[in-house]
């Protein structure tokens, strides 16, 4: 269909800064590998609208975390979704692609199923980029097996996710853990063996005229206004506890892509009486540089965990949450950990402070003991060597690549590249 009309038209959702970033390298990689042109529609942030889409709306007004703190914005988030079903149906893609935010993204594609079944013109090819963390929950197998009903194909980016999907009916394919892809993006000379980031500390040092004695501590507070207005005080009062001990200490604070979080940041350090370093979220080499400065890192729970385990920068995870999200957790959660690192590997390798457990107090104790145990940092580092490996997907899934993509070797089989070549193969089919 797409080459009977002479291009191809590719509507993509993201919710959140993180799907922000994975939807604008799949629209950059369907760009580079689609034999006819590819036109966007969709929401999105910067990255995306960096690779031409033009938001319907701000993509912050579907960013929110949470159970019970998703209620007060229920009647935003329905007029959101009947605006995007709108923008759909006029746009009439070949391909629509959700990537992460499942509550959005799955009442999207459901409703886009039926609306289509009404309708006479073609219906588009459903796609969900970043299956949902049905391993996380108990009952969250089963629960798959609904997805089949208005998801054509599920883009993973964890390992065994793949089977367990095909054998609940889904047709899915494992494509590789998108943040693999900040090594290619900065075309550092690695090998699938041994993903790894090193940025340049000294440059980093005298960028911000940091004196040579200072510990430095990278603070990820999150990528969400809720996440971020909860987050970053309780970093910062671990900051003036951690003062006491560390009297030379810098802070840098890493500001999600998000207009809504930068405002909430800025407004914030002003009023601080601790100078703090600002570390804009848009600069990969920035951001990597400041891993590299810092001994260690208190991070919120989420994909930048990972991130500093390409950093190789030891860290600590935090979380907290409204306290009846968290008794749904503990009541409904059948795993162990909250980061990916220590659920992929089944240990308790980072550091978690969770729940009421997530003070002050016990993040400023974990951070002195990741800084001053050298076992410790050695251990996360040598775990963050499996965990990278883990994320890549297999060869088999790389058999949609055709030439002259299928010459080029690792590590350029980039996530994206395989995530956009299952679509268009399956457009083709």
């Amino acid at each position: 269909m797409a080459a009977k009309d002479g291009e191809l038209r590719v509507f993509v959702v993201s919710g959140e800064v993180s799907g922000d970033t994975i939807g604008s390298r799949l629209m950059s990689s369907l760009k580079k590998l689609s034999p006819v042109p590819v036109r966007f529609s969709g929401v999105g942030g910067t990255m995306m609208s960096s690779q031409g889409l033009k938001s319907v709306f701000p993509m912050e007004d579907i960013a929110v975390m949470g159970l019970l703190e998703l209620l007060p914005h229920l009647n935003k988030l329905r007029m959101k979704l009947q605006e995007t079903i709108e923008a759909v149906l006029l746009f009439q893609p070949h391909v629509v692609v959700t990537v992460d935010s499942k509550g959005f993204s799955f009442r999207l594609l459901k409703q886009l199923r039926a609306r289509y079944s009404k309708k006479s013109f073609e219906i588009p090819v459903l796609f969900h980029y970043v299956a949902p963390s049905f391993w996380a929950w108990k009952g969250g197998e089963a629960r798959l097996r609904g997805l089949a009903g208005f998801v054509d194909h599920l883009l993973c980016i964890l390992p065994n996710e793949e089977e367990v999907c095909r054998s609940n009916g889904l047709v899915a394919t494992f494509v590789g853990h998108p943040i693999l892809e900040d090594v290619c993006e900065l075309n550092l000379d690695t090998s699938p063996h041994e993903w790894k980031i090193e940025g340049n500390s000294e440059i980093f040092r005298r960028n911000h005229a940091i004196p040579t004695g200072a510990t430095i501590i990278s603070l990820l507070p999150g990528s969400r206004l809720q996440e971020v207005t909860r987050m970053l005080s309780l970093f910062a009062n671990t900051i003036e506890l951690l003062q006491v001990s560390l009297p030379e200490l810098v802070p840098l604070i890493h500001v999600a892509s998000n207009q809504h979080v930068k405002d909430f940041v800025t407004g914030f350090t002003n009023k601080w009486h601790v100078p703090a370093i600002l570390i804009p979220g848009g600069s990969l080499h920035q951001k990597y540089d400041a891993f590299s400065a810092s001994s260690v890192a208190l991070c919120a729970s989420g994909t930048v965990a990972l991130e500093l385990q390409l950093a190789r920068l030891p860290c600590v995870v935090a979380y907290q949450a409204h306290f009846l999200t968290e008794w749904i957790i503990r009541y409904k959660a059948k795993i162990s950990y909250i980061s990916l690192p220590n659920i992929l590997l089944d240990s308790a390798i980072i550091p978690e402070a969770l729940f009421h457990a997530c003070t002050p107090a016990m993040l400023a104790s974990l951070t002195l003991k990741m800084i001053h145990d050298t076992g410790l940092r050695e251990k996360q580092i040598v775990a963050a060597e499996k965990v990278t490996r883990l994320l890549c997907a297999s060869p088999k899934n790389l058999h949609n690549l055709k030439e002259p993509h299928r010459r080029l070797s690792l590590p350029y089989y980039t996530p994206s590249m395989i995530a956009a070549s299952t679509i268009l193969y399956h457009v083709k089919s």
